[in-house]
């Protein structure tokens, strides 16, 4: 148990992390939800049926669409754009998807290499980009759930203020969808932005995400 925990401790305090985190978005959600309630003269809601309502999905969904958005567009175009001296960019000379000898595919493969990677075909291609598609699958289906859940909260606030409520379709035309995504993709492409860069000239002793402390500035595609 000891060794297993060692081994998988990133994946495990970021996923303790990420549930600590829910569970106050959760707490915290409801008594925001609540006070905008009282301050209409409606009843309060219960957690349970907060937990289940269109606010929290909607909260929650718009937060995940971008970063996954932030992980397909880091993934896809970092095969292709280079950042010089970061550690965050391949080597400057290695842009493009690379030979089959340095990816260890087909003929190239290695004996603990995954099965498809010894494959040919629509295989290979699939398990070549797989982590990108991946990516790319769960940031649409959570801006999918965004935009129906954001649609039924806003509805929501239209009943209330005695107004008509409007269809998804139009709901995505509206500021309010726009507004909840614009606002959360910045924050996620300024925070990879500023990661690149400040890594050519900053360090962090022993992370993957820093060159080694004493490389030179221009030193590229270099982990610590």
């Amino acid at each position: 148990m000891r060794r297993f925990l060692r081994q998988n401790s990133l994946g495990l305090v970021f996923g303790v992390l990420f549930l600590l985190a829910l569970v106050g978005q959760a707490f915290a959600g409801h008594a925001d939800y609540n006070d905008q309630l009282r301050s209409d003269g409606l009843a309060e809601v219960s957690l349970g049926r907060y937990l289940t309502s269109a606010s929290f999905a909607v909260d929650v969904a718009e937060n995940w669409q971008s970063e996954y958005l932030q992980f397909f567009l880091f993934v896809t175009l970092t095969v292709w754009l280079v950042q010089r001296g970061s550690p965050e960019s391949k080597p400057l000379d290695a842009v493009g998807r690379e030979p089959d000898a340095d990816q260890h595919v087909g003929e190239h493969a290695r004996a603990d290499s995954p099965a498809w990677a010894r494959a040919r075909g629509w295989r290979l291609g699939v398990y070549s980009n797989s982590l990108g598609l991946v990516m790319g699958l769960i940031f649409l289906l959570s801006w999918l759930v965004q935009s129906v859940a954001g649609a039924a909260a806003y509805n929501e606030e239209q009943l209330r203020r005695l107004q008509d409520p409007v269809p998804w379709g139009a709901y995505l035309l509206e500021a309010d969808f726009w507004n909840r995504t614009l606002q959360n993709w910045q924050s996620e492409l300024l925070a990879v932005a500023s990661m690149a860069i400040l890594s050519i000239y900053l360090r962090q002793r022993g992370s993957p995400e820093s060159k080694p402390v004493g490389s030179a500035h221009d030193t590229t595609g270099v982990e610590g």
